[in-house]
């Protein structure tokens, strides 16, 4: 549906306003060039094969700070001295920029929401007081949450971890924070709720019980599951991978790692993967490996789009503008079905030099316009080549005979070295890497 511009008293981005589609041959930094919200692709149109969603951390928290400095970002919604006025601030400016770029969905935090309070009760207090706002802002915008998760790894107490937390006093005060965070996403009608790992995992195994800590955190999510379907979530809770930073190894380390735990312990029926394009190079993988490790598990969920920098070994939060990964990522998709409740979330921030207000908007249509191109080029290939009839033909010995048979599990060890032995030496079959690396690239325009 169409999104509603809405602005609070304040306008906290003076002079933009609903970000139009131009088309490829505009200079407009602030226009879609490739993304037209309601155009047909592969039967779906392009808002509803995204499904794109805004985070509220990065987009309306961050204002540039690293470990080598503070902040160059003057944000003006974080002006005041009161938490709770910069919280009502900051949710004005996420409902307006959300409505001028036109997208549907937004992500958040508790803290990124509402700031945390002295005690347990006041944290919950301020948190409800936020959601009701975002309702009415939900209801006069027609913006949706597309999902909801609790901060359980920026307070100092979970410098151990928070499920996982050798000190159940902390994994407590974790339950506090999910049981709110779950209260809120279902209030504001989230259609998923998000872990991530945050601290679940060691610096060091001499000081760690790690079955232990395994096995709390699947007894942790089990209760978060129990308690948010006798609340009334009927969405899906996700699991967001990610190998390392902040601790040496997290538990959640990647795709597979996460099906083998939710398999093991019984999650993967209410359980599926948020995957992070970020956390997967940091895994070793590429977004599509990943994408398509979930999809065949039955386990994918949704995105967090963004990109790493090759050149740095930690998780740097870039918006996508890679067009060759995008279209890899975007030939998985269209071929596994595409997000169905899930949706792309730019977990994503701005560089630290990039200071001026309307660099977060070109930031977003960058990656927006990246993704939309992708899907067209990928669509294009899909259609018009023979990618398909070539991949089929790669495993044509599976299709029929003694090949299909060992697929139904109708062929013994014993007789699959009697076949060897009959046939002999097998004739060598190009895998064509190149040719399909060269298709990608002949249909870049």
């Amino acid at each position: 549906m169409p999104i509603t511009v809405t602005t609070g008293e304040k306008e906290y981005f003076p002079g933009i306003g609903q970000i139009p589609f131009e088309g490829p041959d505009s200079d407009n930094p602030l226009a879609f060039k490739f993304y037209d919200a309601d155009r047909i692709v592969a039967g779906k149109t392009m808002r509803d094969h995204f499904r794109f969603a805004i985070a509220y951390w990065h987009t309306f928290c961050n204002t540039g700070d690293d470990p080598f400095g503070p902040g160059t970002q003057p944000l003006p919604w974080l002006e005041g001295g009161d938490p709770m006025q910069i919280a009502r601030q900051k949710l004005d400016a996420a409902f307006e920029f959300i409505s001028k770029l036109g997208v549907p969905f937004y992500c958040f935090h508790d803290r990124d929401m509402a700031p945390e309070g002295k005690t347990v009760p006041e944290s919950e207090k301020n948190l409800q007081v936020l959601v009701e706002l975002a309702k009415a802002k939900q209801k006069a915008s027609g913006i949706k949450l597309l999902w909801g998760t609790a901060n359980v790894f920026g307070n100092p107490r979970y410098m151990n971890g928070a499920a996982t937390n050798p000190d159940f006093h902390v994994l407590t005060h974790a339950a506090a924070q999910v049981k709110a965070a779950l209260e809120a996403t279902v209030a504001l009608g989230g259609e998923n709720y998000v872990f991530w790992g945050g601290r679940e995992g060691y610096f060091t195994l001499l000081n760690t019980q790690m079955k232990r800590e395994i096995d709390h955190l699947a007894m942790f999510l089990q209760k978060a599951r129990d308690y948010g379907r006798k609340i009334g979530f009927k969405g899906t809770f996700l699991i967001e991978p990610k190998p390392m930073e902040p601790t040496k190894h997290q538990y959640d380390y990647d795709v597979s790692t996460v099906i083998g735990f939710l398999r093991h312990y019984g999650l993967d029926r209410d359980f599926k993967i948020n995957i992070e394009n970020n956390h997967a190079t940091l895994a070793g993988h590429t977004f599509a490996h990943e994408v398509q490790t979930a999809a065949d598990a039955g386990l994918f969920g949704s995105l967090d789009v963004n990109q790493g920098d090759p050149y740095n070994g930690w998780d740097t939060d870039e918006f996508l503008h890679n067009l060759y990964d995008a279209v890899e990522l975007m030939l998985v998709m269209l071929r596994v079905g595409g997000l169905g409740h899930g949706g792309m979330n730019f977990d994503a921030k701005t560089r630290r030099c990039s200071t001026d207000l309307d660099d977060i908007f070109i930031a977003h249509i960058s990656s927006i316009d990246t993704l939309a191109r992708a899907l067209v080029i990928a669509d294009d290939i899909l259609q018009k080549s023979n990618f398909l009839a070539k991949r089929r033909e790669r495993y044509a010995s599976f299709d029929s005979g003694k090949g299909l048979a060992f697929e139904q599990g109708k062929v013994g060890l014993d007789e699959l070295a009697e076949l060897a032995a009959e046939w002999g030496e097998p004739k060598l079959i190009s895998a064509k890497q190149e040719w399909y690396e060269s298709l990608i690239n002949q249909y870049l325009r």
